[in-house]
């Protein structure tokens, strides 16, 4: 069977706090597959990106990736293959407000 992929999430940050990009639909998982951070600024730039377990309140348990820098006007890719089961939280933050992020997942 072939795999096909589909952008699942598209977010234009504006503010430094965690927003949520992607909640996996309940009777379904969700392999992410990319990630992609775009610092559209002329100055450098930093992400995080958490997971939460069935919409969990945030905690440090839940970082995928924390304060990660990304140089100005650059993106920055991960390649992660995390599955999410359903009702899982996908958020993301900027340290600026100039960042876009995508995120793209498969099924086979």
């Amino acid at each position: 069977m072939a795999t096909n992929y589909k952008i699942i999430g598209q977010l234009d940050m504006t503010s430094a706090s965690l927003t949520t990009l992607y909640t996996c639909p309940s009777a379904t998982e969700t392999v992410v597959s990319t990630i992609i951070i775009a610092n559209r600024a002329s100055a450098a730039d930093t992400f995080r990106l958490a997971m939460r377990d069935g919409g969990e309140a945030i905690s440090d348990k839940h970082y995928l990736a924390y304060d990660v820098p990304v140089a100005a006007n650059d993106s920055t890719t991960l390649t992660l293959g995390v599955t999410m089961s359903a009702t899982d939280v996908l958020s993301v933050a900027a340290g600026g407000t100039a960042s876009t992020v995508v995120v793209q997942r498969f099924r086979c």
